[in-house]
């Protein structure tokens, strides 16, 4: 039997191994044993045993507790326990998804040790290398074994890049699709989120501004919100926006920005909403906003237009397909491209796989880990 370790730092690392986690569970236990280390990047105090729960999702079996410092600080402490883990662990392979500083911190550790790594969500590329998760996602992938793609285009970068010389790779489709299958029917049954804000579907558009480089900055977050008042407007639906912390600090410290919002009653803040509420809310929206990668693939997941406010995107298949506009966070360009994908016919093609991803990624694990 192989004895893996999957090692996360943020909530949605948790949700996106909790697909691997379903399926080792109900059809391949008994080749895989998985044990889970949390480094505690982004531990969320609300992840009690209910959110494990609700969502079906096993808890941590280890939680280093490493918050503080800065990225480089941060990672090498991450290594050096993770090192004293993997060494009392002994596992045939550790999983890592995505690009945060415990992808990362994982992929050292797991180099140093000559263990071999597993990476999923592997080959994506925003080609910004001002971006740590950049930095970190490239990393990752130089150093894995089994490498994971959830797009052809991911695949075709780790071919270009000549990754392929020491590794396997596959484009496998991806596990948050997977999971929004999942957890779309849950979501439907537990969410009071659209009574509680007295939402209907398909009259509101949803935003979410969480980026550094776009909560950070004031003339950045100025010209977005120019832009959801400008939307209001024209369209005269509301635009919701589940404040994340980052932003919400920011705003506190620009009253002519807090004025106008409090002056736009279409405009609703609401607090940061659970992964349940928020499948919910973009499943429900007419349109989409955001900087977040996750939630570009969410709202096309639900056949929902999206427009990025980032200058580029690790999903460039939705911009290829024109279901999502790049603006970054020019306010004209916004305006427009939010008129533009509501007047279009817009088409979503299954680019995300068949829902099955992480059956295949468990199987081939099974099969491959062997021949690296």
């Amino acid at each position: 039997m192989l004895h893996i370790l999957t090692i996360i730092g943020a909530r949605p690392q948790i949700i996106k191994a909790a697909a691997l986690s379903r399926a080792i569970n109900t059809k391949f236990a008994e080749f895989i044993n998985e044990r889970i280390v949390h480094t505690g990047q982004h531990y969320d105090e609300n992840m009690s045993q209910v959110f494990f729960d609700e969502l079906e999702i096993p808890s941590p079996n280890y939680n280093l507790n490493i918050n503080t410092g800065s990225r480089e600080e941060q990672i090498a402490l991450m290594v050096s326990a993770l090192e004293r883990l993997l060494s009392k662990e002994k596992p045939s392979a550790i999983v890592l998804y995505g690009d945060t500083n415990s992808t990362k911190a994982g992929a050292e550790a797991g180099f140093n040790l000559k263990i071999p790594v597993i990476h999923i969500e592997a080959g994506l590329r925003s080609f910004n290398m001002k971006m740590p998760e950049e930095i970190n996602r490239i990393y990752c992938d130089q150093v894995s074994s089994l490498l994971f793609s959830p797009t052809k285009a991911g695949y075709d970068n780790l071919v270009k890049e000549n990754l392929l010389k020491n590794a396997r790779a596959f484009h496998c489709g991806d596990v948050m699709f997977d999971n929004s299958l999942f957890f779309a029917s849950i979501a439907e049954k537990k969410s009071e989120i659209l009574q509680l804000e007295k939402l209907v579907s398909n009259t509101y558009f949803l935003a979410t501004i969480h980026r550094d480089f776009n909560a950070d900055s004031p003339d950045r977050l100025t010209s977005i919100f120019s832009a959801l008042e400008n939307i209001t407007v024209e369209h005269n639906l509301p635009v919701i926006i589940p404040l994340h912390p980052r932003t919400a600090k920011q705003i506190a410290q620009l009253p002519d920005l807090q004025n106008r919002i409090a002056s736009c009653s279409l405009l609703r803040i609401i607090p940061p909403v659970s992964f349940l509420d928020m499948i919910v809310l973009e499943k429900n929206a007419k349109l989409v906003l955001t900087d977040s990668g996750g939630v570009q693939k969410e709202a096309y997941f639900f056949k929902k237009p999206c427009v990025i406010l980032r200058p580029e995107t690790e999903w460039v298949e939705l911009v290829g397909v024109g279901a999502a506009i790049l603006c970054d966070a020019d306010a004209n360009k916004i305006t427009e491209a939010v008129r533009s994908l509501l007047t279009k016919k817009l088409n979503f093609p299954a680019i995300f796989g068949d829902g099955h991803a992480a059956e295949f990624i468990c199987s081939k694990i099974i099969s491959d880990l062997s021949k690296i």
